[in-house]
Parts: structure tokens; C-alpha cells; sequence
């Protein structure tokens, strides 16, 4: 006797409970809630910083350099004092005026001792941490690297007294021996003095971009050049060198970018000398501008400035190494 089969059938509310389990059609509430609403509500926080701090602040700065102060009568009394529209004659008296371009000047020659001399030192560094031959390489990595640690206001203080004669122990040494030493923070030689202060510090950042950027590289490019009889100079002339020519590029960018807004060498400095004015940088003449004469309209434009000169500066400086230092990665 055959057996029959018997059709099993779901239970009742079963296929509409697939119905409402069902995932929500591509223009449902659940997609738009997940690619949507999920994404911005996680990005929120850094969206809300970037405003607050970068944001806010650029365009406040935009609207205080087209304003300017307007006194109306004799000036007595609150109402006869007010801010009215400048145009561009914030940015019409930055540029024509002769201490920022006095500073600009100095900062440009700052930016060609500094800059290389970094930029040398710190190559060499990694080069030298990269040799099989090198000793106590952890010691010497976190040795060079350690100033950076330390912040430019406490670094400038520290050499600032070593350049002092009546407290510095090299000038002590100095006459002892009955040499003629001649001041550091004089006119002629503060601005390497200050340029010794940035380039101890940023020496060590430097060179754990260019000795990182080496490591990443593969040890058989290395090997198979020893094999053809290269020497270890002429592997990092022509290899090691050409292979983190990124690296010394964003180094380099932002080397420049560090010169053009130097701040705090200076006016740490200042104190102690009567070398430098309360202009010696584009900086300085901001903050001259708008917490000494209380001219915040005019160091709103001159900030604007310098940004501006920044960012042609970093554009123009990509776009002429872009194809020597990364054409390799394309």
C-alpha cells in the first residue's frame, strides 16, 4: 500500500511573520538609517571640532580684516565709538607696511639656514640608524628624537641662558681658556641663534619620518645591490635616498610651513636681548598688533596674509617636486 504524502503547511501568521522580518527595501527606513544617519552620527564629534576650532574661527578672522574702528564727534562715549566696513584697506596697510616686509625678509633667511641644515641632519641621522654597523641604535633613536619632547617655549629658556655670557658655562670655559667669544644674541648672529634653538628641536621628528619611511623599504633591494659590489655609500646615494624622497618632501613641506610661522624662539628670546624688535617675525607683528595697540583689525588681515602666503608657498612647493618625489608611486 503506497504511502501518501501529506503537504506540511507553516503554521498560521507564519509567512506574514517572514513579512515583517523581511529586510527593508533599498529605499526603506532601515537602509536610509544605516547609510545614512549612522555614518554623519559618527562623524559628528569631529565634524563639530573642525567647526568650532578650525572653522568658526577662519571665518571670524575673514569678517574682523574687512572691518576697522570708526569714531564719530569727538569720540566721548560709548555710541561715538564703532567698527564699520574696510574694504581692503586692512590688506592694502599689511602689505605696504615696512616692518612686515622687514619681517618677512628675516624669516626667508631663517627658513635657508634652517631648513637644509634640518633637513641634512636629520637624513643623516636616519641613514646612520639604518647601517648594519651602527651600535645602541634604540639609545640613539629615542637620544635624538627626545628634544622634540620638549616645548619650544621651555627649549628656548633653556639655550637662551646658555647664550647669556653671565650664566653660561661655555663663556666660562671660554675665558678661562682666553678666548674671544663674541655674543650669540647679538644683531648679527640672533638669527642663528634662534635657528640653533628650532633645529635641536626638530632634528629628531625629522628623522623618524625619513629612518620609518627606510624601514619600510624591502632588505633584498639592499642585498642584491651588495651582490653587485655596491658599497654602503653608494646604496643610500642611490637607493636608500631615492626611495624616502617622499618622506623628505613632507618633511621639508612641513619644515617651511614650521619657518613661516615662527613664534615662539623669538619672542622667548626677546627678554634677553635687545636684538630683536617686537616685529622680528610676521607673527610677532600680529600679536604686536593685536595685544599691544589693540589694532585687531589690522592683525586680522596680516594673519590672513600669512595663511595665504602658507598655502602658495606648500602649493607651489608640491607641485614642483610632485613628479621627481612621487612619480615612482604611480
Amino acid at each position: 500500500m503506497a504511502d501518501t504524502l501529506t503537504p506540511i503547511t507553516p503554521p498560521v501568521g507564519a509567512a506574514s511573520d517572514r513579512r515583517a522580518t523581511a529586510p527593508v527595501g533599498r529605499h526603506g527606513t532601515g537602509s536610509f538609517r544605516s547609510r545614512v544617519l549612522t555614518p554623519y552620527a559618527m562623524l559628528a564629534p569631529g565634524i563639530i571640532l573642525f567647526v568650532l576650532f578650525m572653522a568658526a574661527p577662519i571665518i571670524y578672522t575673514l569678517f574682523l580684516s574687512f572691518q576697522k574702528k570708526q569714531v564719530s564727534g569727538l569720540g566721548l562715549g560709548s555710541a561715538a565709538r564703532g567698527t564699520g566696513f574696510a574694504g581692503l584697506e586692512n590688506y592694502i596697510g599689511t602689505l605696504t607696511d615696512p616692518e612686515f616686509g622687514s619681517s618677512v625678509g628675516r624669516v626667508l633667511l631663517y627658513g635657508l639656514v634652517l631648513v637644509p641644515c634640518m633637513l641634512g641632519l636629520a637624513l643623516l641621522f636616519a641613514l646612520l640608524l639604518d647601517s648594519k654597523r651602527t651600535r645602541a641604535t634604540s639609545f640613539s633613536r629615542i637620544a635624538i628624537f627626545l628634544p622634540y619632547a620638549v616645548p619650544a617655549v621651555i627649549s628656548s629658556l633653556l639655550w637662551g641662558f646658555l647664550y647669556l655670557p653671565a650664566v653660561s658655562p661655555f663663556y666660562y670655559v671660554f675665558e678661562r681658556f682666553g678666548w674671544e667669544v663674541p655674543g650669540v644674541l647679538g644683531s648679527g648672529t640672533i638669527l642663528f641663534a634662534i635657528a640653533n634653538i628650532a633645529l635641536w628641536g626638530g632634528v629628531g621628528f625629522n628623522m623618524i619620518v625619513i629612518y620609518t619611511s627606510l624601514k619600510a623599504v624591502s632588505s633584498d633591494i639592499y642585498e642584491a645591490a651588495r651582490l653587485d659590489g655596491a658599497s654602503e655609500v653608494q646604496i643610500a646615494l642611490r637607493i636608500k635616498i631615492p626611495m624616502v624622497a617622499p618622506a623628505l618632501v613632507m618633511t621639508a613641506l612641513f619644515s617651511m610651513v614650521a619657518t613661516l610661522q615662527v613664534f615662539a624662539e623669538p619672542t622667548t628670546l626677546r627678554p634677553l636681548t635687545n636684538s630683536l624688535s617686537t616685529s622680528w617675525s610676521p607673527l610677532m607683528l600680529v600679536y604686536r598688533d593685536a595685544f599691544t595697540r589693540d589694532d585687531i583689525y589690522s592683525a586680522a588681515a596680516t594673519s590672513v596674509v600669512i595663511a595665504l602666503a602658507t598655502f602658495i608657498v606648500s602649493f607651489f612647493f608640491l607641485r614642483v617636486v610632485q613628479k621627481r618625489a612621487f612619480g615612482q608611486e604611480d
